[in-house]
This record gives structure tokens, sequence and C-alpha cells, in this order.
């Protein structure tokens, strides 16, 4: 078994969209996210851990200690009972303490339990699970512009439309997508709640591995061309840590190379890290 993770991170994921939409929003027509002062666009944390959550099933599978348990077309509920039938926990009820052995068996089968954390109280109780990976949502560092496409389909759905339009049958669309952009998102990992959780080094080399890869098994027609550019990772010598996480996020500079036009590219950015600004006790680590 891999050695549980003494050290406390701080790490910066800069990924972006061409021509395609990032993460939509149900509620506004599927279109892009965005903060509605500034124009800036977002993508939400739960977006980004879906995707974490699909490469590490992907490259896993089913595999002991690394199954996921929030995916596709599950039924949480049975996964929780399913949990109170293991031996180990069965063997607990009569100490009144299976709950507790509920919790740490799904922590020690489900990746994205003992990474994310979940909330497993609604079947049979396995506890709450505070996980030691956290992100902010990603925000986009210039406001994007979200078009609209009109689409056409050269075929209908029944005999019905057919024959309203003559035999022509064709189907007109929408699709939303940004040109371009370039997002930020942060994140932070705690040693302490991997403790509780039983994350450990073999977890987090997985880990940085889905962030730097998860954009290439997820490629799609609506999200267009998506990336990792940039995994900055600050890691600190102490679980409590050395310095506040913002203090080593603002020493990471992105500027537009010619703010007289709009980005249509990374390469219209400069990315730096002032490393004179980082205090002692953190190591800068640049994964890509």
């Amino acid at each position: 078994m891999s050695e549980l993770i003494k050290n406390r991170y701080d790490f910066a994921l800069l990924f972006d969209v061409t021509d395609g939409n990032p993460n939509g929003d149900p509620d506004a027509g599927n279109l892009p996210r965005v903060d509605a002062e500034t124009g800036m666009g977002l993508v939400t944390d739960v977006c980004i851990k879906r995707k974490v959550r699909n490469f590490v099933q992907m490259v896993k599978g089913e595999e002991k200690h690394f199954d996921i348990f929030i995916k596709e077309k599950a039924i949480l509920n049975q996964l929780i009972d399913e949990s109170h039938e293991q031996e180990e926990v069965k063997s607990k009820e009569k100490n009144g303490d299976k709950t507790e052995a509920a919790r740490k068996w799904m922590c020690n089968n489900y990746y994205d339990v003992r990474t994310f954390g979940a909330v497993m109280s609604t079947g049979k109780n396995a506890g709450q699970v505070r996980g030691p990976i956290q992100f902010t949502f990603g925000r986009s560092v210039d406001p994007v512009v979200a078009l609209e496409h009109s689409i056409t389909r050269m075929a209908v759905a029944t005999e019905a439309e057919a024959e309203k339009q003559g035999g022509d049958n064709r189907t007109m669309g929408r699709k939303f997508t940004i040109p371009y952009g370039l997002y930020f998102s942060k994140g932070f990992i705690s040693a302490h709640l991997a403790a509780q959780t039983g994350f450990n080094e073999a977890d987090l080399k997985l880990f940085w591995e889905a962030l730097k890869n998860m954009f290439d098994h997820d490629h799609s027609a609506a999200r267009g061309m998506m990336s990792t550019r940039k995994l900055i990772v600050f890691k600190h010598s102490t679980a409590l840590g050395s310095a506040p996480a913002h203090q080593l996020f603002d020493a990471i500079k992105i500027e537009k190379k010619d703010s007289s036009k709009p980005a249509r590219s990374f390469n219209d950015y400069s990315v730096s890290i002032d490393k004179s600004s980082i205090p002692q006790g953190v190591e800068l680590i640049e994964l890509l």
C-alpha cells in the first residue's frame, strides 16, 4: 500500500477552449457559463472533477481501490447499501460503529470518495466524507464572447416532418461556442484530510496524470478543442503549509502579448512565475 501524503499542496490549472463550449449552463439553454458583471467565462469545479473521474475510470476500469462512486447511470444508494454488506463492515455492527466502518470501506474502494469526498447518508448510512482535494471555479483570464450558430441536419425525425417539408428533410438547430478562452482554476490538497480518507502518494500521482490528460479523452463536437496548458504545483514542506495560498497564486503572472486584439490561441499569452516571491518551505513544481 502506498504511503499517505504528508505535505500540503496548492496548484494552478490553466486550460483553454477553442471554438467550443467548455461548460454549458442548463438553466440558460446550455449557453457557456459567464460572470454577468465582468463577462469572464466560468467552468464549475464539478465539471473539472467529472473529467478527473472519467479519466480514472478509463485508466483503471473497476480495478480494486480505484472504482468511481459518482459515475454515469450509477444508483448511489445501491452502492452505499453494498458497503454495509461487506464482512468487515458487518463485523462492526455489534460494536455500534457500522456507519464508520462503511465510510472507511467506501473510502478504500472508491477513488473519488477518498479524493473529493461524498455525502453517503442517503441510503443505509455510510456517513459523510470531506475530501482532501478541492477546486475553485475555472475563470477565464479575459472576458469571453458566446457565439450562437445555426446548424442544419439533412434529415428529419418523423414521416410527418418530411411531409410538411415536401421531402426536403432539413432540421434546424443551434450551437453555442466561445472563439477562445484561457481559464485559471485553483486547487488545494490537505494532508490532514488525506489522512482521514486514505488518500496516498499513488492516488496523487494518478490525480496529476488526470489533470494533464483528461481533455485529450473528453473530446466532443460541443466542446471544440480543449487542452490543459499549465499545471503549476506548490508543494509545502509540512502538512500545515509554509505560506498562504493566495500569496503563491499571486506569483503566477498571465499577460496578453498584444492587448490591442482579442486572443485566439494560448500563444497570445505569456505565463511567468515570480520565483522570488515564493517563500522558503515551498517547492515549485511545473508538471506541465
